[in-house]
């Protein structure tokens, strides 16, 4: 088959990376990253800002070394994967503090998610995300593409309660859509007019619309499930329509990856048709990885023209998958969807938070590798 020459690629990738430990220990002593409740959004600490340059140019020469094209600077810069865009926007905070949901895994450990308070207007105000894009650039070499991964705008709804939000500012917890958009479309452009081609979407709410029992929760604070994900694309498609020419926009969806922890589970069955066929992305990369995410029969709703990437390789278990096997799973997702529309990547990311998930930098480092290595044998390239 051809080559994929724009996003997504056949072997593409969520984007956090796990943090070399002296890096982590750094932010520790340097903004006292223990607690949770401080220090959780974008900071200005000239000597960790070193520390984080130079790990960032290696691990774009780890991605470089096993052939990912897809390249991110590992979200090096951040706390958590949504904190420092959103924490970014006036009159937005986040803490661990007021929220009574929780994350899961396979062994029943149960983690607090955070909480997003709304104290008034949000507003853009500079982009966070310039800066950093820029210098990723110019850590690339010849043939890769910087890659921008931004929390999707659903995040902010899908963290905040209404005792969390300013009443005067939001009489109702929906009317904050608007401001939250244009803060997004603000941020997308600028990051068009720095250069940037490839945008990535991350976002778990719309699998925990997957989920009964998160359906139950968005129930109980007085929201349609269904309406709820019609207001997602409503909001992303403004977005999306902001964006320069040329560049490309991908989501990934998935059931939470807090230290390899979840907190929802079940097939893409009741979002696929509406989403794969209304959100104007190029393509999705979606949790494939575990039998909590279903099977691949929704993937008969994506329209021609987008891209389905597979993520079939758990960035929580540190077995590396065999190559065999991965080559029949996206043999099983081609009896619903064209071949030619898949593409193979991780399940989400290494490090959605800066501690990582419960692997090491090699087995990382193997399953990129695996990675790239199953996209050149179905599809002759990565």
């Amino acid at each position: 088959m051809a080559a994929r020459m724009r996003p997504p690629f056949r072997a593409d990738q969520v984007g956090s990376l796990k943090r070399p430990k002296a890096l982590m220990e750094a932010r520790e002593k340097l903004l006292g990253a223990h607690d949770r409740d401080r220090n959780f959004g974008p900071h200005d600490n000239a000597e960790l800002r070193k520390l984080e340059d130079a790990a960032i140019r290696d691990v774009v020469k780890l991605q470089e070394a096993v052939g990912i094209k897809a390249i991110t600077d590992g979200e090096f810069r951040r706390r958590i994967w949504w904190s420092d865009f959103i924490l970014s926007l006036e009159n937005v905070t986040g803490n661990y503090r007021g929220r009574d949901n929780v994350s899961l895994n396979a062994e029943g450990g149960r983690m607090p998610l955070p909480l997003i308070s709304i104290t008034g207007k949000i507003r853009w105000t500079k982009s966070i995300n310039v800066a950093p894009f820029k210098f990723l650039q110019s850590a690339i070499g010849k043939g890769g593409t910087a890659k921008v991964t931004l929390p999707a705008p659903q995040t902010v709804y899908f963290y905040t309660e209404r005792h969390a939000v300013d009443q005067k500012a939001y009489p109702d917890l929906r009317d904050h859509w608007d401001d939250l958009t244009d803060a997004y479309i603000a941020e997308v452009k600028a990051l068009g007019e720095a250069g940037c081609t490839y945008i990535q979407f991350d976002e778990v709410t719309t699998s925990c619309l997957c989920d009964e029992r998160q359906r139950d929760y968005v129930r109980a604070r007085g929201d349609d499930p269904d309406a709820l994900l019609r207001t997602y694309v409503e909001s992303m498609n403004r977005i999306i329509a902001a964006k320069p020419a040329g560049m490309a926009v991908t989501l990934h969806t998935c059931r939470g990856n807090l230290q390899g922890h979840w907190f929802a589970e079940g097939g893409y069955d009741p979002i696929a048709e509406y989403m794969f066929n209304t959100l104007n992305v190029d393509g999705y990369l979606l949790e494939f990885d575990t039998e909590r995410a279903g099977s691949f029969k929704p993937l008969r709703f994506m329209p021609k023209g987008k891209v389905a990437a597979l993520g079939l390789v758990s960035t929580k278990e540190p077995a590396l998958e065999p190559l065999d096997h991965l080559k029949r799973r996206i043999e099983e997702a081609a009896q619903h969807i064209a071949l030619d529309q898949l593409a193979v990547c991780p399940q989400c990311g290494f490090s959605s938070n800066y501690l990582g998930n419960p692997i090491t930098e090699e087995i990382e480092k193997a399953k990129l590798a695996r990675v790239v290595e199953t996209a050149r044998a179905v599809w002759g390239s990565a």
